[in-house]
């Protein structure tokens, strides 16, 4: 296993021991539900919106180490942001993930290039993909439960 690979993998079983804004925030302005059957994931996630910006960002669930670590490490990358760089960010990692050009990894994706690996295994891209759907339903407002299937 190459250098890199190896900081990759200590830096998402980090965040999946110790997960960045992990509970419930209050009061959220929106919050949405999200399941991965296929790897049994559950998570709610809590957004607080002030002027366009997301003010907060925090999740609540269990599942595997790529789930979790993915949702912490989305909380972080987006709290400060606008919704619409959250928007802008959601797509590059969507495309990084599931993409199978290397040029999708770009600067823009900072700490979240340690997830450009999960390509490689497709039932991860679920797992590492979920938090990222279930923001977009809170952004939107949509009470229906996101589901990778």
């Amino acid at each position: 296993m190459s250098d890199l690979r190896e900081l990759y993998q200590e830096v998402i079983l980090d965040h999946n021991r110790r997960p960045r804004n992990f509970g419930e925030l209050e009061p959220p302005c929106s919050e949405a539900d999200g399941h991965n059957p296929l790897c049994g994931d559950q998570i709610r996630v809590y957004v607080r919106i002030v002027d366009g910006k997301i003010e907060k960002v925090m999740f609540q669930g269990s599942g595997c180490a790529i789930s979790k670590a993915s949702a912490s490490m989305m909380t972080d990358a987006l709290t400060g942001k606008s919704v619409q760089d959250a928007a802008k960010l959601f797509e590059g990692f969507q495309a990084m993930v599931t993409s199978d050009m290397d040029a999708t990894v770009g600067d823009e994706m900072g700490k979240l290039a340690v997830f450009a690996g999960v390509r490689e295994f497709p039932a991860r891209i679920k797992c590492a993909s979920l938090a990222w759907h279930t923001l977009q339903a809170a952004l939107k407002g949509a009470h229906e439960m996101v589901s990778t299937e």
